[in-house]
């Protein structure tokens, strides 16, 4: 952020746009999301010191953790379901920019998690439960995120630009973290503040096309087939003053991984093909893809960064997609004799419903778990990595980052030489 955004003299530079910082009276930050906290902290250090006396500044931060900047209030929303805190904190956001004027400049800084951590539904008969149930199936669904998304902006009364509209005669800027495939901008949380390419109809496909993966309520089937208002779209006259710059996205990731690969002497190849495809089709790519490379290499690093996606089809254990993905590769190469290490962890710090970040497996990693009297294929029916590698000493655990620009896997591969 401190690069991006920078002042000369009485103007604010963010990326391209620029701002005549004293022209507005009031400058308000709602950031969500788990990188929530040191986006509005930073954003925060860059403001205070350069506003008039008449200027007020304040906002509202729903993330992970609290903020420690104290004129900020903050919520801890809920995540990957919404809680009764990501309600409130909706709530209070609304009522927060219902007198933005257009001496209001409004920034909103965004990161993936927002979609849960701030919710209201748009439908007021919907409870805490059954939004919690909607957003249960969707993380269970096994459907791509862009999917998922879409049927959560035409659920909320937040997502797919509301909240643009709701602060509608304020100059707006959005600052994003991207937790989502390239260019989908607006998929980052739902799209809180972008206008919305999906429509109704798409919700309809979905719910038609997708009926086992997306077992609703006869409540929220309901709502979805009754006659549903549409999301504002780019000609809705609330954009018309407003910015959008994307400060970090999965690109990012990929290349300091690269980076700190390269200064370990990997040849790194980084290979992007299975960002949402199903783990195990993921796993099979992936470890046929190194087994290649380690025909003319001695010592390979093949990056690969995205989401995959895990259908969950009854009651889980403890984990999280990257660790079921580690554990699936650890099935395939003990079987196959394959050397190879497997990493694969979340940006954000958090995989699944786990206290770990994701997990590291290798060619031992199975006959290991047996010396113990545990089972990789047990585990990954149950959907209980976590137990098992937290057991192995496996898991990999930082606590939340701070950050989310999606998933890393990292497979690692050398000769016997170069060991």
């Amino acid at each position: 952020m401190q690069r991006q955004i920078r002042y000369d003299e009485h103007h604010l530079h963010v990326g391209e746009a620029t701002f005549a910082i004293n022209a507005f009276r009031r400058i308000k930050i709602v950031s969500a999301g788990k990188a929530a906290v040191p986006m509005a902290e930073s954003l925060w250090d860059i403001l205070a010191p350069r506003l008039a006396q008449r200027q007020t500044l304040d906002g509202i931060v729903v993330g992970s953790t609290p903020t420690a900047r104290h004129p900020l209030r903050s919520y801890l929303g809920g995540h990957p379901i919404p809680t009764e805190q990501s309600l409130q904190a909706a709530a209070e956001v609304l009522a927060y920019l219902s007198d933005s004027d257009p001496d209001t400049l409004v920034f909103f800084l965004i990161s993936g998690g927002a979609s849960t951590m701030l919710e209201q539904p748009l439908d007021p008969a919907m409870t805490l439960a059954d939004t919690a149930a909607f957003h249960q199936i969707l993380v269970h669904s096994g459907l791509p995120i862009q999917e998922m998304n879409t049927l959560r902006k035409h659920f909320s009364a937040v997502k797919g630009g509301r909240l643009t509209v709701a602060a509608a005669n304020a100059t707006k800027c959005t600052l994003l973290i991207s937790d989502v495939p390239e260019g989908a901008l607006d998929v980052i949380g739902s799209g809180p503040t972008l206008p919305d390419p999906s429509t109704v109809a798409d919700c309809h496909a979905l719910l038609r096309n997708h009926r086992d993966a997306l077992p609703f309520s006869s409540k929220l089937t309901q709502f979805f087939t009754s006659a549903l208002p549409e999301t504002p779209k780019h000609h809705h006259p609330a954009f018309l003053r407003a910015s959008t710059l994307a400060l970090l996205s999965s690109k990012d990731l990929s290349a300091e991984a690269a980076r700190l690969a390269q200064q370990e002497g990997f040849h790194v190849v980084v290979d992007n093909s299975c960002d949402d495809w199903d783990y195990q089709a993921a796993a099979e790519y992936l470890l046929q893809r190194i087994a290649k490379l380690q025909q003319t290499c001695s010592k390979v690093c093949l990056l690969s960064v995205g989401e995959i996606s895990v259908k969950v089809v009854q009651a889980q254990g403890i984990g999280g997609r990257n660790q079921h993905f580690v554990l699936e590769c650890a099935a395939r190469i003990a079987n196959s004799g394959q050397q190879v290490t497997i990493l694969s962890a979340g940006s954000d710090g958090i995989d699944g419903n786990s206290p770990a970040a994701g997990g590291i497996a290798d060619h031992t990693t199975a006959a290991r778990a047996e010396a113990l009297g545990l089972s990789v294929s047990s585990a990954l029916k149950r959907f209980d990595s976590y137990t098992l590698l937290h057991a192995l000493g496996d898991t990999l655990i930082t606590g939340p980052s701070g950050n989310n620009v999606r998933d890393l896997r990292m497979l690692l591969a050398t000769t016997q030489a170069s060991r």
